[in-house]
């Protein structure tokens, strides 16, 4: 059924559903009134239900012979089930419950002496369960108080919530306790489930919505992966210096540590570091499962996020939008961080609005509110009625030799000629960046004339480098950099982009072992005279192929397309747009095992930009303008950026 028929059937069944429920339950005076359109905190959260379920996976992960059984614990409205009403579920899937923390201030779930949670992390619970909706909190196999071993987005975690999906729908069995156990129904859903998450949680909400499991109406993933090797990899260059194996040991509870090192090593063995595409990558892939996904999607995420990079939600939301699924948008320009600690208030009062249409039917009109709110300046926000822009397209630029070595032009008009460069892992994408406008050995850099108008790009890039190897392993890199000045978030700092303060707000209610309230924060800023906006990495090894990449034959030419990260950037009016090409990137990619001079063919090197406008735009924004490169000099940007946390943390 096509998406917006979808909706419009439910709000049409919702209307009718609350028509009879108001003639049920009010006066004959309020039986007349309006539909609701805002789900109200009328219930008690002091008197909320809290209770412990174990779900039945049907899998057995750790080997002992009996199927595993993952931990819910549920917080819920008494008085709905009172009133022989059933009520949707928001859901959040975690590894990290109990190894790591959540959100901002690391909060943990604590028990009582029952073993009913107390305080569950995140404002969710605090906030949703008195306006009506069920919160569960699941813990994954192999972490906290769950069976099983962590198999790091395959099948068993990603079983781990569906399974309770199912159970909310009467699909699965569950039990009151661990082993053994009275069976326990969830009656008191509707079993619309909701499921959201920052980072692995959203990860696993992508993966659950990809098996196209019924009763999962929505997905609100925040930083979350959608293909596992390009969290470890990118197009064969490896992003990190460790694996899967190691993020597994890095969350498993106790009884895990000790039961599943045969995991693990399947793990280790399957995601060899030569970035080779292996079957454990294509099993822990959603974004080819996008035509299964009946769950609308709210994607959140930061574009300068350096852990989980914008390539995840990019290819993630244009493989959704072929398939004609519901979408919806918010792009930051923090790294990785939860938009309850960037947008506070708005970020409440959407996803309140979100869930209340998709999970109760109300029509409030966000499904025809704008798809995206973009970031242009630190909490400066701008809105796209459809995201990319119509009249977005993909469009060729032209890197061009200029006067001095290594410092270009970049065109509509393709040139012949080459450039030169050898591969420095001591430097990054500041470094080039901040010497663009000088001839340095380690990079290649293309730049326009000063725009006369400003130019927005939206959406994923990608950058075809032809280029001949002097040795027989090469890396490359090709950046995006709005040259001029401007205040950004500074995303390289260890906040990435936000300060704690030490104040507190309030969402939702408290008890005395769960507080509703939050530090807030505030922006972090930094003055810039250039802003890297969009970033890709490769190996030129893989050229022909990610399942397996080959030694070069040094003098050889070789052509690879990179991948540049989603982004939605405007370069303003009197900036220059460049492109860097240059080998290791610190920090964000290891380097190849030789330290190669490449040479580039800058007729068969152009990049593709979803310029908003088209040729035509970029035309007129560099029109009137003398295409020279600018004095050589020493630019200032945000400091080295790095990934000192290999985890997609919480």
């Amino acid at each position: 059924m096509p998406t917006r028929t979808r909706f419009t059937i439910w709000r049409t069944l919702a209307t009718a559903t609350v028509a009879i429920l108001t003639a049920l339950f009010l006066t004959p005076a309020a039986a007349h009134a309006a539909p609701p359109r805002e789900s109200r905190p009328v219930y008690s959260y002091a008197d909320a239900i809290r209770e412990s379920v174990w779900v039945d996976t049907g899998l057995d992960g750790d080997g002992d012979g009996k199927t595993d059984r993952v931990a819910a614990d549920i917080v819920r409205p008494a008085e709905p089930a009172r009133q022989g009403r059933k009520v949707p579920v928001i859901m959040d899937a975690s590894p990290y419950y109990s190894c790591c923390g959540r959100g901002n201030e690391s909060q943990l779930k604590t028990y009582d002496a029952s073993g009913h949670v107390v305080q569950m992390p995140l404002f969710y619970d605090n906030y949703f369960v008195p306006r009506g909706y069920a919160f569960v909190g699941v813990d994954l196999t192999g972490t906290n108080r769950s069976d099983g071993c962590v198999d790091v987005g395959g099948r068993s975690d990603i079983q781990s919530a569906k399974a309770v999906v199912d159970w909310l729908n009467g699909r699965a069995r569950a039990y009151t306790s661990r082993t053994g156990g009275t069976p326990v129904r969830a009656g008191w859903t509707n079993g619309r489930t909701g499921m959201i998450g920052k980072s692995w949680d959203g990860t696993i909400a992508n993966g659950v919505a990809a098996t196209g499991v019924k009763g999962l109406k929505t997905i609100v993933p925040i930083a979350a992966i959608s293909s596992w090797y390009d969290y470890y990899f990118a197009q064969g260059a490896p992003l990190y210096d460790g694996g899967p194996d190691e993020l597994a040991g890095y969350v498993e509870s106790d009884d895990a540590q000790a039961h599943c090192a045969a995991v693990r090593k399947k793990l280790a063995d399957g995601s060899p570091r030569s970035g080779d595409w292996t079957p454990l990558w294509t099993e822990r892939d959603y974004v080819k499962d996008a035509a299964k996904v009946r769950a609308s999607v709210f994607v959140v995420h930061g574009m300068q996020d350096l852990n989980v990079r914008t390539k995840h939600f990019g290819q993630w939301w244009d493989a959704l939008a072929r398939h004609g699924v519901e979408r919806k948008i918010w792009l930051s320009q923090t790294g990785h961080v939860d938009p309850f600690d960037y947008r506070r208030g708005a970020w409440v009062d959407t996803l309140h609005r979100w869930f209340d249409h998709e999970l109760l039917g109300y029509d409030n009109g966000i499904d025809r509110a704008p798809m995206a709110d973009i970031e242009r300046h630190p909490d400066q926000w701008a809105t796209s009625r459809a995201w990319p822009p119509l009249g977005t397209r993909a469009t060729t630029l032209h890197p061009v030799s200029g006067t001095r070595a290594g410092v270009g032009t970049l065109g509509l008009r393709p040139a012949a000629g080459t450039e030169t460069f050898t591969d420095d892992p001591k430097l990054s994408e500041s470094d080039w960046a901040a010497h663009l406008t000088t001839s340095t050995p380690e990079k290649a850099g293309f730049l326009t004339a000063p725009l006369t108008r400003d130019l927005r790009l939206s959406g994923s890039s990608t950058v075809t480098v032809t280029a001949t190897p002097s040795t027989t392993s090469a890396h490359l890199t090709a950046v995006l950099v709005d040259l001029g000045p401007d205040t950004i978030r500074d995303y390289a700092d260890h906040a990435e982009g936000i300060t704690t303060l030490t104040d507190r707000t309030c969402w939702g209610k408290s008890t005395a072992g769960d507080s509703a309230c939050f530090k807030e924060t505030k922006a972090k800023t930094a003055t810039v005279d250039y802003t890297v906006f969009s970033r890709g990495w490769a190996d030129l090894g893989h050229h022909a192929s990610l399942g397996k990449g080959v030694p070069l034959t040094p003098g050889k030419k070789y052509t690879v397309t990179l991948d540049l990260a989603a982004t939605d950037h405007v370069v303003p009016k009197g900036h220059r747009l460049a492109l860097v090409v240059a080998g290791t990137d610190k920090d964000l990619i290891d380097p190849p095992s030789t330290k190669p001079t490449l040479t580039v063919a800058l007729s068969g090197t152009h990049a593709k930009l979803p310029l908003v406008g088209g040729a035509a735009a970029f035309a007129r924004a560099t029109a009137g303008s003398a295409a020279t490169a600018p004095a050589p000099g020493s630019l200032n940007g945000v400091r080295t950026p790095h990934t000192a946390q290999h985890i997609p943390a919480p």
